[in-house]
Formats: structure tokens, C-alpha cells, sequence
């Protein structure tokens, strides 16, 4: 159970490098006015309505540690089995909606989605489904077992159907 907590949240973080990497590149592209972390770390510190010190920092700091948290809840809930791709993406489209739908507006760090813009909403929305994704891959990477999640049911099916139905004795050739 802790090597799969720890996979979840190493998994996590590296799925947040990623996912930091698509931030950027829609922020470089005007469409989120102000990268997520820095916009929730300035809500933590006084003086919202300008730039502070070490908010890029501490933005940086709590979008990873939050990468992570969520990614040792999948890491926990799929017990050290292999993660199916489409799984960890339907996973990143269930943190984006909670954190845009329920996180973000209640702290008031941005609009519920239907009042929020559109472009902003359409980037976070892909970032989470990358992220979801390179979860999911990471995972997969971090399993000790290898072997598919099915390989040690089938030597018990063997057994058991050996036991049911027992191998026949050649017949001699006469």
C-alpha cells in the first residue's frame, strides 16, 4: 500500500512537469491571463490585487504538492495494478472539474465554468487531460511487476481446471 502511495505521488509530480509545460505554453499564448498557481498562491498572501514576492514560488510549490496528492490517490485506488491510459485520462478530467467547477470558484480564483472564458477553460481542460494521461504512464512505469495484470491468475486457472478436469494418459501406440 506505501509503494503504491508513493508511486501515486511521484507519478503525480512528474505528470505535473508535464502538465506545468502546457501551462506555460498557453500562457505564452494569452490564454490564461495568469498561470493557476500563481493566481492561487496570491490568494493566500495579503494584498491580492498585486504581485507579491515568492508567489511564483509558493504557486509552484502547491500546484506539485497538489500534482501529487492526487496522484497518490490513483496510485492507492489502483493497488499497484497497470493503469489503463483512458482510466488516468477520465481521472484528469475528474480533478479538472472539481478544481474549476468546485476549488477555484468557492476561493474565488475564477468564475464557474459556464461564466468563465472559454479559452482559458478549453487549455486547463487539456492540460488536466494530459496530465491524467502521463499519470496513468507513469504509473504503469513504477509498478515493480511488470508482468500483466493478468499473468498470475492464469497459473491458479490452470490449476484449477487440472483439477476439475485432469490431464489423459497417452495412449500406447500397439
Amino acid at each position: 500500500m506505501m509503494r503504491n502511495l508513493v508511486n501515486g505521488a511521484v507519478g503525480g509530480a512528474l505528470a505535473t512537469a508535464v502538465y506545468s509545460a502546457m501551462l506555460m505554453a498557453a500562457d505564452r499564448a494569452g490564454l490564461l491571463e495568469e498561470p493557476p498557481p500563481r493566481r492561487f498562491a496570491r490568494l493566500t498572501l495579503s494584498g491580492r490585487d498585486k504581485p507579491r514576492r515568492g508567489e511564483n514560488v509558493l504557486g509552484t510549490i502547491a500546484h506539485f504538492a497538489f500534482g501529487s496528492s492526487c496522484g497518490s490517490m490513483l496510485g492507492l485506488l489502483s493497488a499497484g495494478q497497470r493503469v489503463p491510459v483512458p482510466i488516468g485520462t477520465a481521472y484528469g478530467l475528474l480533478v479538472w472539474y472539481f478544481g474549476y467547477q468546485g476549488l477555484a470558484p468557492s476561493i474565488g480564483a475564477y468564475p464557474p465554468l459556464p461564466k468563465d472564458r472559454a479559452g482559458r477553460q478549453a487549455a486547463l481542460l487539456a492540460g488536466h487531460l494530459l496530465w491524467g494521461t502521463a499519470l496513468a504512464l507513469a504509473l504503469n512505469r513504477l509498478r515493480t511487476d511488470k508482468a500483466p495484470m493478468t499473468a498470475g491468475l492464469a497459473p491458479r486457472a490452470r490449476e484449477q481446471v487440472r483439477r476439475i478436469m485432469p490431464t489423459p494418459e497417452p495412449v500406447p501406440a500397439r
